[in-house]
C-alpha cells in the first residue's frame, strides 16, 4: 500500500489569452492555450492514521481555510472508503503567488491527484477536474495535464500540442490582483472569437497586458527593459510575469545574467525554463504507477 508520495506542481504560461465576453453571472468568457514549464513547486504527502489533515508551512497572508491545498483535501475527504485516513502535507513553495503561473491552481490540481492515490479514490481525471473546478477555473487543465486549448471561464478543455521552446521567464517582484483587473472598467472584454486552429498566429496577445502594464510599474519596466535588449516580451495570465522565447538556454542565461537588480524599486526573479506539453506532475504519476488516466475533456 502507498503510503507517501512526492509530486511536482509545474507552473504554466498562457502562450495567448483573449477575453471574448462577460457572463450574466459575473464571470469573464476566454480562449487561451495553455503550457507547462519545468519550474514546479513541490509537494510531499504522507498517508497518517487520524483521520487529519494538514499543511506545512503555512503561506503567509492565506488563511490555512482559504489555501487552495487544503481546500482540494477537502473535497475529497468525504469520499474516502477509511475515515481513518489522514494526510501530512508539505509544501516547498518555489513559485510566486500572483505571479500569473498558475501555482495555487497547480497546488490544487497535484493535491487532487495525489490524494486520489493515497486514499485509494479510484477516481477519473474527468471527475477530479470537475470538482477541482470548484476551486478555480484553472485547476482542471493541471488535473489533465496536458498543452490545452481553453475556452468557457477557462474549463472547456481540447488536447493539444504547441512548440516545446526555452523561454526567460521574469516575475518583476509584485503581484496582480486578478479579482480587480476582471472588474476593471478598462479591461477589454469583447475580443472576437477565433478558431483554435489558428491560435498560432496569435501567440503572445494577452487581453490584460495593456492594463496591467499600466497599473504594475515594475511589469512595464519588465517589458522596457526586454524590449531594449531585443527581446519580443509576452505576459501571462493576469500577471504579473513576463515571458520571452529564446533561441538557447545559453542564450536565455546569458540575459538573465544581465537582469538588472530591481524594477520600480521591487527584486525581480528570474528563471531559464522549457515549456512541456506533459505535466511534470503526470509524467512523475505514470513513472511510479503507470498510466493512470486518459485525458477527457469535460
Amino acid at each position: 500500500m502507498l503510503t507517501s508520495l512526492t509530486l511536482p506542481a509545474p507552473a504554466k504560461l498562457n502562450l495567448m489569452l483573449h477575453i471574448t465576453g462577460k457572463r450574466a453571472d459575473g464571470y469573464h468568457q476566454l480562449q487561451t492555450l495553455f503550457q507547462f514549464l519545468d519550474l514546479h513547486d513541490e509537494l510531499t504527502f504522507k498517508l497518517t492514521q487520524d483521520g487529519k489533515t494538514t499543511l506545512q508551512p503555512q503561506l503567509a497572508g492565506v488563511a490555512v481555510k482559504d489555501n487552495l491545498i487544503i481546500r482540494a483535501a477537502r473535497l475529497l475527504e468525504p469520499l474516502r472508503r477509511n475515515t481513518n485516513f489522514g494526510v501530512e502535507i508539505h509544501l516547498q513553495k518555489n513559485l510566486p503567488m500572483g505571479g500569473g503561473l498558475g501555482a495555487g491552481s497547480s497546488n490544487a490540481a497535484t493535491t487532487l491527484l495525489a490524494l486520489n492515490q493515497l486514499w485509494q479514490l479510484g477516481l477519473n481525471l474527468t471527475q477530479l477536474a470537475k470538482l477541482g473546478l470548484q476551486l478555480g477555473a484553472d485547476v482542471p487543465v493541471f488535473v489533465f495535464g496536458q498543452t490545452a486549448w481553453a475556452e468557457g471561464i477557462g474549463e472547456e478543455l481540447t488536447p493539444t500540442q504547441a512548440e516545446e521552446a526555452v523561454y526567460l521567464l521574469i516575475f518583476p517582484g509584485c503581484h496582480c490582483d486578478t479579482s480587480k483587473l476582471f472588474s476593471h472598467p478598462s479591461l477589454s472584454r469583447s475580443t472576437p472569437l477565433i478558431n483554435p486552429e489558428h491560435a498560432q498566429h496569435h501567440l503572445g496577445e494577452n487581453d490584460f497586458e495593456p492594463l496591467v502594464r499600466q497599473l504594475y510599474p515594475a511589469v512595464e519596466a519588465a517589458f522596457t527593459w526586454l524590449i531594449a535588449e531585443n527581446q519580443q516580451p509576452y505576459l501571462t495570465g493576469s500577471g504579473a510575469s513576463v515571458y520571452c522565447k529564446m533561441g538557447s538556454k545559453e542564450q536565455a542565461k546569458a540575459l538573465a545574467n544581465k537582469l538588472p537588480l530591481s524594477f520600480s524599486g521591487l527584486k525581480p526573479r528570474v528563471w531559464v525554463t522549457k515549456s512541456c506539453n506533459q505535466s511534470s506532475a503526470h509524467i512523475k504519476l505514470m513513472a511510479d504507477k503507470g498510466s493512470l488516466f486518459n485525458f477527457a475533456s469535460l
